[in-house]
């Protein structure tokens, strides 16, 4: 913090004295505009813009009102922090008067400026309180049970239940609230309407231990008189299928929490004379079915418009041939929380590119890009006519839709028409794919382009990152990251959206975390999945291999490189956006697996070959899809031991719990110790016993043999500092000769990939790093591209032009994000954006230039930004003829080092100025081929000659 705070008093020292203010922007409560929340103290946060460079905020002011017209220094009934000094913009905790469930808290800030000027107060934001207990809820859970009528050899898919009640509302509405929840997926409806524009809602979780519900504001639809509330479930994540477990022939493949999808909800109506009245889900609702004939996340709908009851939904309708609804007992020990993640949304529409006549008259729809989500048809025909919509990534090379790939998930729509003469259009409700191509059969005209729509669907996190070169196929393989990403952010970050799995496998969570942050805010995203992973802890503390954690198949428990999410993933919230409490809230359950860890090693800190041996696969997923010899994952998992006892012990110096800090440090140091001990030689080779291993019988790839000296092995290390820094540069050699001898080509799988080019970059190998990057040869990220990709793949050999799916067809996934990992090192080294305190309070702007005399393939040009808590940061640097051009943003509140890569003998400019007379950036010094200047907010150019 002393750092801090000198950092800060020298940026203000080389800045003009007359002040313009400070304005506060994007107010947020716990990561979202205007949200509800269940927090009783949640966290506020905002920007700044000036208009002046080297700005800071000195001191802020809040005000928090139950009104807006409360909203002043003297009426703030609620909180008012007065004049508080600090810079802090982020993750203020609200410490006003105690709130209670449904207060709506009106509020606003200002901040004073460096030079102790106030600026003007921000506009008005708000959040509004759930409801905190569990006993305020008065609805029952209700539901109809249709399992016995689910048919069909193979999946077992009930029709969905419709549930309806007819209330009345009294004249003078002034306020209502719909706060609704589901066992399974939810749709509402009040007088047809849907209420909100969210997806797949509640989201999934443990529901033994607890459930979402989403809140409403749907004051504007009610009306005076009759009014009509009615609900679709379905089986979603709760009742339905869910991942490989058909696969493996599990002995349960679906309903692992329970068989019939349950909805409670209450809707709270206050009038302008002060009555209240709630209406809520009880005996009384009733049930029934209707067009939705079959609905299922992995296997798709089907819906018959002939059986949807007219007007069902709406006021005036005739329910009296429906079933009473059926009331079920609730869990007590289940909590009922307000959902706390970015709501899945249609995020994006894509229009059609081409269409292909097929055989047998059905045509196939190429939407120019992979993704996840579902397709609107508009089609017209008689009543009876039948549409099949069938979902592909890949075509094989005669035309056909590949479908290999998604294995049991059957991923099939069907519409059938009711016959209106006008046309129909339809979209599923409760369902989703993952795909670039649409085979649509049934239709007996030729379609156009216009009757198929593609609905993008993702958890709606903003876009804070942007990454463009004059490389085409750098940018397109910095779009088919965050397409990848988008495409498995989906409530929970999913392996892959096309086949039957979609869980979250936490290897992939953890190596992708940190580029996640990169790209979009996945702040409140992973503030919801960490509690399902948190929930998922087994009993002796390991993390599963997935989370929500049901048992898709017995041998799924643990895994080194997997169950380490549960240290890294909150680590790198805390390092992108400042939050500790994501710390303070799973330190019980952090520990727990420290603890695992300790008992594991048996007081030794390391673990030796075979440790793992008695889980399946034996050893874990490991380096999972490398080439050749096999990292041990014994050794993987002692690397992984102490870097998590380092990033443990950096958490417990941010909740200045100084016992644990030193507890994990003194742990680090020993599993270091004992890791080299074991295995590491003299010269600083890693090795391993191969022997222990016999034939690998049992182990991933065992039959290849295994050996410490790989590529994986010191990546891992320097990534990781498990080497002393002395012997940095030594197994940097290392990892370069291994490169070499494969022909500059890489060898790593999912544990690899995404410490390889941030270790070759500390370890003055940038060059190599660029080379692989830029590789378009098998394997490469460029290979991917060349291959014609628009998202990452889970297999390097996943296609081939030449000869297609031959490897392994059933086992390639075309939008995976694991080996999109390189996004770190895109950003952290080729853009060189590098945070120094958390929330980029400070932080490097570290450019390394991409080799020249590459041509058109290399990079010349680079720009990337990043919004972080403080507003925008932007690197950007140009080659050309006469030298070198570097831009950096800074935003206000925060202060950069900015290492500008040049010779002593070259003249650099900084804003047209000499930079050892520049009044606009702090001269520091030169190291590494490197001049380092200190800049405060503002935008800068910098010319190296």
């Amino acid at each position: 913090m002393k750092i801090l705070v000198s950092l800060l008093l020298s940026a203000c020292v080389f800045t003009g004295a007359n002040a313009k203010g400070l304005d506060p922007t994007y107010l947020r409560c716990e990561y979202k505009v205007n949200p509800v929340t269940d927090q009783k103290s949640p966290r506020l946060s905002w920007e700044l813009q000036s208009g002046e460079n080297n700005q800071v905020q000195t001191a802020y002011q809040i005000l928090v009102a139950s009104t807006p017209e409360n909203l002043t220094e003297a009426k703030a009934d609620l909180w008012n922090t007065n004049k508080t000094n600090g810079r802090a913009t982020y993750q203020i905790e609200y410490k006003g008067k105690p709130l209670s469930s449904r207060t709506i808290c009106y509020w606003k800030v200002r901040s004073w400026d460096k030079n102790g000027v106030p600026g003007k107060w921000s506009d008005a934001a708000s959040w509004e309180m759930g409801l905190l207990a569990k006993n305020e809820w008065k609805a029952d859970w209700i539901g109809l049970d249709l399992d016995h009528l689910g048919k069909g050899k193979i999946y077992h898919l009930p029709p969905a239940p419709y549930l309806r009640k007819q209330v009345v509302i009294k004249k003078g509405l002034k306020k209502a609230r719909l706060y609704v929840t589901a066992l399974g997926l939810y749709e509402f409806q009040i007088n047809g309407k849907k209420a909100g524009d969210a997806f797949l809602t509640p989201g999934w979780t443990d529901y033994d231990k607890r459930v979402y519900y989403q809140t409403y504001d749907v004051t504007s639809d009610l009306k005076p008189g009759e009014n009509a509330l009615a609900s679709q479930l379905s089986y979603g994540w709760y009742a339905g299928y869910l991942g490989y477990s058909l696969l493996v022939q599990n002995p349960v493949v679906r309903a692992f929490y329970g068989k019939v999808p349950l909805l409670k909800a209450q809707l709270e109506v206050e009038y302008s004379d002060g009555t209240k009245e709630s209406f809520m889900t009880d005996q009384t609702w009733k049930a029934s079915t209707g067009a939705i004939l079959e609905s299922d996340l992995l296997n798709g709908e089907t819906y018959d418009a002939r059986l949807e009851p007219t007007g069902w939904n709406k006021g005036g309708f005739d329910d009296s041939k429906w079933e009473k609804a059926q009331v079920f007992a609730d869990k007590p020990e289940r909590l009922i929380q307000v959902y706390p993640g970015p709501p899945v949304k249609v995020t994006q529409t894509l229009e059609v590119k081409t269409i292909a006549d097929r055989p047998g008259g059905s045509y196939i729809f190429d939407m120019g890009q992979n993704f996840a989500g579902i397709v609107g048809i508009k089609v017209k025909g008689a009543a009876g006519d039948t549409i099949r919509l069938r979902f592909g990534e890949k075509l094989h090379p005669d035309g056909r839709l590949m479908t290999e790939n998604l294995r049991m998930a059957r991923a099939t729509d069907t519409y059938i028409l009711k016959g209106d003469p006008q046309g129909e259009t339809w979209e599923p409700q409760f369902t989703f794919h993952g795909f670039q191509y649409v085979e649509l059969a049934g239709l007996g005209y030729k379609p156009g382009k216009d009757a198929i729509l593609g609905l993008v669907i993702g958890s709606d996190t903003p876009k804070t990152g942007s990454f463009e070169t004059d490389n085409a196929m750098v940018n397109q393989l910095y779009s088919n990251i965050d397409w990848t990403q988008r495409a498995n952010y989906i409530d929970i970050p999913t392996d892959c959206p096309q086949r039957d799995e979609r869980i979250g496998w936490t290897g992939d969570a953890q190596v992708y975390a940190k580029s996640a942050t990169f790209n979009r805010d996945v702040a409140s995203f992973f503030t919801k999945w960490v509690v399902d992973l948190n929930d998922a802890q087994r009993k002796d503390g390991s993390y599963p291999v997935y989370a929500p954690a049901p048992d898709l198949r017995k041998s799924d428990t643990f895994s080194p490189g997997w169950m380490e999410a549960g240290i890294i993933c909150p680590y790198q919230i805390y390092r992108a956006y400042g939050d500790t409490r994501m710390i303070s809230e799973g330190w019980p359950a952090m520990s727990r697996f420290m603890d695992f860890l300790e008992k594991r090693s048996k007081g030794g800190y390391v673990f030796k070959e075979n440790a793992f041996a008695d889980i399946d696969p034996k050893g874990g997923f490991g380096d999972w899809l490398s080439f050749g010899k096999k990292t041990p994952p014994d050794m993987l998992a002692s690397f992984y031991y102490a870097y998590c006892a380092d990033l443990m012990a950096e958490m417990a110096g941010a909740v200045n719990n100084q016992k644990d800090f030193q507890k994990y440090t003194q742990i680090g140091a020993k599993v270091r110790k004992a890791v080299l001990a074991h295995y590491s030689d003299a010269s600083g080779k890693f090795k391993t016993d191969a022997k222990a291993y016999g034939n690998g019988a049992g182990y991933v790839d065992g039959a290849l043999g295994f050996t410490g000296h790989t590529q994986t092995a010191y990546a891992n290390a320097i990534y990781m500092k498990i080497i002393d820094k002395s012997q940095t540069k030594k197994s940097g050699d290392f990892l370069v000769a291994l490169l070499k001898e494969n022909g500059n080509k890489l060898g790593t799988g999912f544990l690899g990939a995404k410490p390889l080019l941030p270790a070759l970059s500390a370890t003055g190998n940038t060059d190599l790093a660029y080379r692989l990057f830029l590789s378009k040869e098998f394997p490469s990220w460029g290979f991917e591209v060349e291959q014609g990709s628009t998202t990452i793949w889970e297999r390097w050999d996943s296609f081939t032009k030449e000869d297609g799916f031959k490897y392994n067809a059933a086992m390639n996934s075309f939008s995976h994000y694991a080996f999109g990992a390189v996004c770190e090192w895109m950003f952290g080294n080729a853009a060189g954006i590098q945070a120094t305190q958390p929330g980029f309070a400070t932080f490097d702007i570290k450019p390394e230039i991409a080799p020249d005399g590459m041509g058109k393939e290399g990079i010349n040009h680079l720009k990337a930004s990043l919004v972080t808590m403080n507003g925008k940061v932007v690197s950007e640097w140009e080659r050309g003829n006469s030298g070198l051009n570097l831009k950096v943003n800074v935003p206000v509140n925060t202060v950069a080092r900015i290492h500008i890569p040049s010779e002593k003998s070259q003249q650099i400019l900084a804003n047209k100025e000499n930079i050892s007379k520049s009044k606009s950036v702090k001269l520091i010094g030169t190291e590494n081929g490197h001049t380092i200047v200190e800049a405060g907010s503002g935008s800068y150019e910098f010319v190296v000659k």
